[in-house]
């Protein structure tokens, strides 16, 4: 089956209830867990899961030590041991709620009991991380997986990543740290931003062993990228103690709030909106414009005949921040009158859209990572005129012109390149960040970071996006100036190269080949 055929699983803002053994042998009480976390994902409205732990007890302890008390785990183990028909009740249980079923095989047997049970994400434990015959059977059952990587250094972790995506898995990681529980000097929380930007095409998780009743960790958690959680749960009784590791209802309840509250505070992973109230505080302290002196109307305004000072008087008052030398006046002002806005010009000038294009360039630069060295050039294609930038053109980078030729190709969101062909040039474009719309001879292509398309001379070809991209222009030698593109639009075909293109001597100081 294609890859892009399988539905995958979504694991962003997945929640895991681990069970483990604090079920205590008992499904009764197992039930009673499930219920009390299914009550905790109902109030919250979560993506929840309950998490199990199997076992081939016959087989997964050898049998010169099943009877030895102090060898540790393999006393509970024995002693909460369950059945398949047992395991078959907590998982119908689970199911009734509406939470996703979940398991951790620790052997190659209990694969097949996950599979038999229809247990919907595979779990894997720190420790079987690096257990290889046991990964080779969790990623034939073509089943989600989650692995926790506690103990794992970041180069056996590229190892896990590289053997699960060769066998195209649905997986995603989980920052763990294998000490229970885990004092907060331990946590490294950091990894979890490292993983994100080592692998940034898999969810990273947090599966967490800190004492229950510090709810400080998990907003951290979020706050560093963490999209999954994990933690261990259970009910207490007059028989039953939980571990230093465990949550109680009530502490998981807790913990759940402050996941909330973090994400609350954090925000959306957008830019903000400025609301209404932020606004008018802000307002409140800014300096208006104000005349020095007489001033007709019809005459510019320079620095010189204006004074700034709070408060502003009005919304309609112009702001210090906002003056520019040579404003015309829009009425005859008295001494100390305050300016208004509407002198300021509706559209931006030629130099501002360049100024703010560029500026945008380099933050998309920057957020892709892509670095620049002082040896390059830039030109702002503008098709329809600087005043259309926004809708038409984009900004080229010229790094390499020699028998070959590369350039750095960075769009605008909302930009529309038009459709033209090239005689002598042959090129290939090689999408770096962002997604773009590719038309090649009335053809369309989403392309996506990664994906290269081949155009060869004498090919139509334009290209668009809606969000931003980046992409590298690999050619033959580039001989623009000599005039090698040809338009489609018979409007663009007839302007010379110098009316449609600004080029930059040094965008840092904002140099221009040509007067703006």
């Amino acid at each position: 089956m294609n890859l892009q055929e399988v539905q995958k699983f979504n694991f962003e803002n997945l929640f895991t209830f681990e069970m483990a053994n604090n079920h205590q042998g008992s499904v009764d009480h197992g039930k009673k867990i499930i219920q009390e976390m299914a009550a905790i994902a109902k109030e919250f409205n979560l993506k929840a899961a309950v998490k199990l732990q199997f076992r081939n007890l016959d087989t997964f302890i050898h049998p010169d030590y099943r009877d030895k008390k102090d060898v540790k785990h393999i006393p509970r183990f024995l002693s909460t041991s369950l059945s398949a028909e047992q395991f078959g009740e907590l998982i119908e249980e689970v199911s009734k709620h509406g939470l996703i079923t979940m398991a951790t095989p620790f052997d190659e047997d209990s694969v097949g009991l996950a599979e038999s049970l229809g247990i919907e994400v595979i779990k894997v434990a720190s420790c079987s991380a690096d257990d290889w015959p046991l990964l080779e059977k969790i990623a034939d059952t073509g089943k989600p997986v989650i692995i926790s990587v506690g103990g794992l250094t970041i180069k056996e972790i590229d190892k896990v990543v590289s053997f699960f995506e060769h066998r195209g898995t649905n997986f995603a990681l989980m920052h763990c740290v294998a000490i229970y529980p885990t004092p907060g000097r331990e946590m490294h929380l950091n990894q979890i931003q490292i993983m994100k930007e080592r692998y940034p095409n898999l969810t990273i998780g947090f599966s967490t062993h800190e004492d229950p009743s510090d709810t400080s960790i998990i907003g951290l958690a979020y706050a560093k990228g963490a999209r999954i959680y994990e933690k261990h749960v259970g009910v207490s009784t007059d028989t039953i103690t939980l571990n230093k590791y465990s949550a109680n209802p009530e502490q998981a309840r807790a913990w759940v709030l402050a996941y909330k509250n973090a994400q609350a505070v954090c925000g959306a992973v957008v830019e903000r909106a400025i609301g209404e109230q932020e606004k008018n505080d802000l307002w409140s302290l800014k300096r208006g414009v104000f005349a020095r002196r007489e001033i007709k109307a019809g005459s510019p305004i320079y620095r010189e005949d204006v004074f700034f000072a709070m408060p502003l008087v009005s919304m309609d008052q112009l702001k210090s921040g906002s003056f520019r030398n040579g404003f015309i006046a829009d009425k005859d002002y008295r001494d100390k009158e305050a300016i208004n806005k509407s002198i300021e010009p509706s559209r931006m000038g030629k130099r501002e859209i360049i100024y703010t294009s560029v500026r945008e360039a380099k933050g998309m630069l920057n957020i892709a990572r892509i670095s620049l060295s002082h040896d390059f050039s830039v030109e702002l294609s503008h098709h329809h005129g600087l005043e259309d930038f926004d809708n038409t053109g984009c900004i080229i980078i010229d790094c390499i012109n020699r028998e070959y030729a590369k350039k750095i190709v960075v769009q605008l969101p909302g930009q529309n390149h038009p459709t033209h062909y090239h005689k002598i040039k042959d090129e290939s474009f090689h999408v770096l960040y962002g997604t773009m719309e590719m038309i090649i001879e009335g053809k369309k292509r989403i392309m996506y970071p990664g994906d290269t398309v081949w155009v060869p001379r004498g090919v139509w070809h334009g290209f668009r996006t809606d969000e931003g991209v980046i992409f590298e222009e690999i050619s033959t030698t580039s001989l623009e100036a000599s005039g090698d593109s040809y338009y489609i639009d018979k409007k663009i075909a007839r302007m010379s190269r110098e009316e449609r293109k600004t080029k930059l001597l040094n965008w840092g100081r904002h140099q221009f080949d040509k007067e703006i």
